[in-house]
């Protein structure tokens, strides 16, 4: 156990200082007038969840004090859900109903496909 959470805090580390650099990077690149920097997070974090559960679950052994470490901790840190409702909420409280819908819709839509390319793709490669 203690290996365990010693895991999920060195990646939870990892997690948050890539979503830091990750959100700095996008905001320089497209502006803050889109919350494009949560949702590219969202996106590539559920591919990187679809892929390394199933890449980790079925073709690559690691412990399972590094796996919960790496799944747990470090996509957790990593991803944004919460800021991703809080985005939403400041769009729609500020009049941008229709760009609160399109966030919404373009999150769910492309992070579940990402999870799911992820998942194919772990389980196909060099199959």
């Amino acid at each position: 156990m203690p290996l365990t959470l010693l895991s999920i805090a060195a990646f939870a580390a990892l997690g948050a200082w890539t979503r830091y650099g990750q959100t700095l990077l996008v905001q320089a690149m497209f502006g803050r007038a889109f919350p494009w920097a949560t949702l590219s997070i969202n996106v590539l974090g559920s591919f990187l969840m679809g892929f390394l559960f199933f890449a980790t679950l079925e073709r690559v052994n690691l412990s399972p004090e590094l796996r919960t470490g790496l799944l747990t901790g470090g996509l957790g840190a990593y991803t944004t859900f919460s800021t991703f409702s809080l985005e939403t909420t400041n769009l729609f409280e500020g009049g941008e109903a229709l760009r609160g819908l399109l966030y919404i819709g373009a999150s769910v839509l492309l992070s579940l496909f990402a999870a799911m390319l992820g998942a194919f793709l772990s389980r196909n490669l060099g199959a």
